[in-house]
């Protein structure tokens, strides 16, 4: 019998059936082939967008206290959170926190216990929350990089749940009223001379879950606020300084509800 010999392209096929036998069985006894790198769930699920290079966390030893301490982070990009300044003594709402609409979802995560906050309830909000555009008394504010409005007569911030513009800074001068209560966002104390909005309940806003959240001037350590976060005023001017737009979130939680989620959020 004469032998001849094959034709390289007639090899290349039988190593190509051969090949993908071989994988086929290989599958068959249960064994796979590595599976390509994926985040780990905490990182997947975690509400601060890594992106975000500050972090102001605000927290309170209790559900039902108003006394908080606040405290900065920065990071760069894929780092670890560092600490920046000192802590700062504030207020948020005299009952406490309750489970406000932010980044972190509409309401309590799941399986966390803990009051939702309501319209008129007296507390500030609880979660992960964008931080928005500055108000003030004065024309401008020097070294605040953060959009800056100047807060006219005719500003309101909208709190009444029937009206469509709940939950929104609006001008007398171009809205028609529909609104039985709403907040002067210059008022006739200082409260407001600097007010930083905190962006609770402004995506799909949902009526009565809460309203005109700001980070602004204290009446005192020993004075709780309708909803907001309040401090002393030459620290509100340093802190508005340091926020940069699209940088920051706020964290504001009961200190159990900090260390229960600070792995999954990766919070600092």
């Amino acid at each position: 019998m004469v032998v001849t010999e094959m034709p390289k392209e007639i090899w290349r096929c039988w190593v190509l059936v051969l090949l993908v036998f071989a994988f086929s069985w290989s599958g068959c006894r249960g064994e796979t082939l590595p599976a390509t790198a994926s985040k780990p769930a905490a990182e997947v699920n975690a509400p601060i967008d890594p992106r975000k290079t500050q972090v102001v966390t605000v927290l309170s030893d209790d559900w039902d206290r108003f006394r908080v301490v606040l405290r900065r982070y920065e990071r760069l990009p894929g780092q670890a959170w560092e600490s920046v300044g000192p802590p700062i003594d504030a207020v948020i709402g005299r009952e406490g926190y309750g489970w406000g609409r932010g980044l972190h979802g509409g309401g309590p995560p799941a399986e966390r216990p803990g009051p939702v906050k309501r319209e008129g309830d007296g507390r500030s909000p609880a979660g992960i929350f964008e931080i928005g555009p500055v108000y003030g008394y004065e024309a401008a504010r020097d070294g605040v990089s953060l959009p800056y409005v100047q807060a006219t007569p005719e500003l309101r911030c909208v709190d009444d749940p029937k009206s469509r513009h709940y939950n929104r800074i609006v001008s007398t001068a171009s809205t028609a009223r529909d609104w039985r209560s709403a907040e002067h966002m210059r008022r006739r104390d200082d409260l407001y001379s600097i007010a930083i909005v905190v962006e609770h309940n402004t995506q799909a806003t949902e009526p009565g879950a809460g309203s005109c959240i700001f980070i602004h001037v204290w009446r005192g350590p020993d004075s709780g606020m309708t909803g907001c976060i309040a401090m002393p005023m030459d620290t509100l001017e340093t802190f508005a300084r340091w926020l940069r737009p699209n940088a920051a979130v706020l964290v504001a939680l009961p200190q159990r509800e900090y260390d229960a989620l600070r792995h999954s959020w990766g919070l600092p």
